[in-house]
């Protein structure tokens, strides 16, 4: 719906129910379309942020009047809503694939980024028939990049929980466990460091990257900032955030990727709900 919220009436709608500004959100998804078109980014909707798949053409280039050059899925099922509903480029990534879970996405995905060495060297063989297959049949656009998800061993994130660098973190490869170069078949590094935080974050952990994975960055055809971008906040600093990915661009990579989730919908809508009780505890509840 499209209503300003000082119009908003709840009473036509279930209680509880999430109702989605359509304006809010065309206003959001032009402020990414903005970065894209200053920086030669592709921004990517990642789908464990937001999923409503009925406003996804206010959102893709690919299936409606949206920017957005397509989705991130954390799933299989994620990447078979991002291939069915979103259209565009597809990408994945896991902390682990199974076997099984590799067959689906080998049909669903565009890119696979994989969280360590041991499992692109388990499913290496499998993504190189996959390409080879469709190479012969004469649809290379069916042919998959894969990527490396690395640890910068940089934390932003004030709250541990959402800290992907945080000690012990599962997530990305720690410097001392790259090899000394990138291996055949990957094209490109991803990190993940932010969780609704300002450019400035983003600023410090590229400069961080760049000072201990320059080797690798010099053999990347793609760079990926992950999520966590507020880029939708007013206060966002959208300047240092185009400056950023407009010299990584011209220092490593053509090629760069942005995958906001939260920001894609942020303010762009309300929960109504329906107060049934007040329980008097410490405060009342």
């Amino acid at each position: 719906m499209d209503c300003p919220a000082f119009l908003f009436d709840p009473l036509p709608v279930p209680s509880p129910c999430f109702v989605l500004d359509a304006g809010r959100l065309r206003a959001n998804a032009a402020v990414l379309g903005a970065v894209q078109e200053h920086t030669g980014a592709r921004i990517l909707l990642a789908l464990k942020g937001y999923a409503a798949w009925a406003t996804f053409p206010l959102l893709s280039r690919d299936r409606g009047e949206g920017p957005l050059w397509g989705a991130c899925a954390s799933s299989v099922d994620e990447a078979r809503l991002a291939r069915e509903e979103f259209g565009g480029e597809v990408h994945a990534f896991a902390a682990a694939w199974s076997d099984e879970e590799m067959s689906e996405l080998l049909q669903l995905a565009d890119h696979i980024t994989f969280n360590s060495i041991a499992q692109w060297q388990h499913f290496a063989p499998t993504i190189a028939a996959h390409n080879a297959a469709a190479q012969a049949a004469g649809t290379p656009e069916k042919m998959l990049t894969c990527g490396l998800r690395i640890n910068p061993e940089h934390s932003e994130g004030a709250v541990a929980i959402y800290n992907p660098c945080s000690p012990g973190s599962r997530l990305g490869i720690r410097l001392r466990h790259m090899p000394e170069r990138l291996p055949e078949g990957i094209t490109g590094l991803h990190w993940h460091t932010l969780c609704e935080q300002n450019a400035d974050a983003a600023a410090r952990t590229v400069e961080a990257v760049e000072r201990n994975f320059a080797p690798y960055l010099r053999d990347c055809r793609w760079l990926n900032l992950g999520g966590g971008h507020h880029i939708t906040r007013p206060d966002y600093d959208i300047d240092l955030l185009c400056s950023t990915v407009s010299r990584l661009r011209s220092t490593w990579a053509d090629r760069l990727y942005l995958e906001p989730g939260e920001a894609v919908a942020l303010n762009a809508g309300w929960l109504v709900a329906t107060v049934l009780d007040v329980v008097e505890a410490d405060m009342p509840i």
